[in-house]
């Protein structure tokens, strides 16, 4: 996992509704990137509807939001229409940004072991290195905390 001040990883993803996400290609801009386990889960959801519904306050702070999973592209548009949701999405499902941010991790749940996405947000700065990261997130008022965050900056 990089540390605060690193560089962060650079990525190109595709986003669901068309087109991708480069990260290096916003340079002299803050970005948020949340990763999150899966679309349609109660938890990812709640976070996704949570970065939606401040997505113009974030865009006010001068800032570009992207959530990442695993999950394909079709499934970003239909877990975006079926919510509602403004936040841009990209799919990452080769595991390569995961595993770049380190946020690819062994998990427990119910007493079995498996490999999953640990809910992980990331505040890069307009120098592209890691200002701020929230690793093991619990959703509640989460996103609002990330846009007190930057805000400060």
């Amino acid at each position: 996992m990089p540390d605060i001040s690193d560089t962060a990883p650079d990525f190109t993803l595709p986003l669901g509704g068309g087109g991708e996400f480069t990260l290096s290609a916003m340079k002299g801009t803050p970005v948020i990137v949340f990763f999150y386990p899966r679309d349609d889960t109660p938890g990812c959801t709640n976070e996704a509807k949570d970065f939606s519904a401040l997505l113009p306050e974030f865009e006010a702070a001068g800032a570009k939001v992207v959530g990442i999973s695993k999950d394909s592209v079709a499934k970003h548009d239909k877990f975006a229409s079926k919510h509602g949701l403004t936040v841009p999405l990209a799919s990452d499902e080769h595991g390569t940004a995961c595993e770049d941010y380190g946020v690819w991790k062994e998990k427990q749940m119910y007493g079995k072991t498996f490999l999953g996405v640990e809910r992980s947000t990331f505040l890069v700065g307009e120098d592209g290195r890691i200002v701020q990261a929230w690793t093991k997130v619990k959703v509640p008022g989460h996103a609002q905390e990330v846009l007190e965050a930057l805000r400060a900056l």
